[in-house]
C-alpha cells in the first residue's frame, strides 16, 4: 500500500470587515508618520477587522478607509506606501487613481470625482485617536 499524498491546507475563513471604528482609540504618535507620509492601521473590533490609513501632510492629518472607490481594493500594494513619490497625492497602486491627501478627492484615474471614505481621526496632543 502506497502512502497517501498530504491533504492540501484548508482555506482560511474570510475575515469579516467593518467600515467604522469606535471613538477614542489611540493609534500612535503623529510624529511616527513622516510629513508627508502615511501609515496603515488594522484594528480588530470583535470578530471583524477594520483597515484604514492616516495621512500626515503639511502638519495636518486625515484618515481614510483603506478601500479604493473604483474597484474596492486596498490602495497600497506595499505596506504604508500610499503617497506618490513626491508626497503630493495618494496613489491607488492597483489602477493608478490619484487622490488629494487632505480631502480624499480623486483628481485623476478611473474614479475621477469620487472620494475616499473618510475615517474620522484627530490629533490629541500629538497622539492620533479615532474620532
Amino acid at each position: 500500500m502506497s502512502p497517501q499524498p498530504p491533504s492540501p491546507p484548508e482555506e482560511p475563513e474570510p475575515r469579516a470587515r467593518v467600515w467604522k471604528t469606535p471613538p477614542g482609540v489611540a493609534l500612535g504618535a503623529v510624529s511616527e508618520i513622516p510629513d508627508p507620509g502615511a501609515r496603515s492601521y488594522v484594528l480588530q473590533i470583535g470578530e471583524a477587522f477594520f483597515h484604514g490609513f492616516v495621512v500626515h501632510k503639511d502638519g495636518r492629518i486625515a484618515g481614510y478607509v483603506d478601500r479604493c472607490p473604483h474597484a474596492g481594493h486596498p490602495l497600497a500594494i506595499e505596506l504604508d506606501r500610499y503617497l506618490s513619490r513626491d508626497g503630493e497625492l495618494i496613489l491607488c497602486s492597483w489602477h493608478g487613481a490619484v487622490f488629494q491627501p487632505l480631502s480624499g478627492l480623486c483628481v485623476g484615474g478611473p474614479c475621477a470625482g469620487a472620494r475616499l471614505t473618510p475615517w474620522p481621526v484627530r490629533d490629541d496632543g500629538g497622539i492620533i485617536r479615532t474620532a
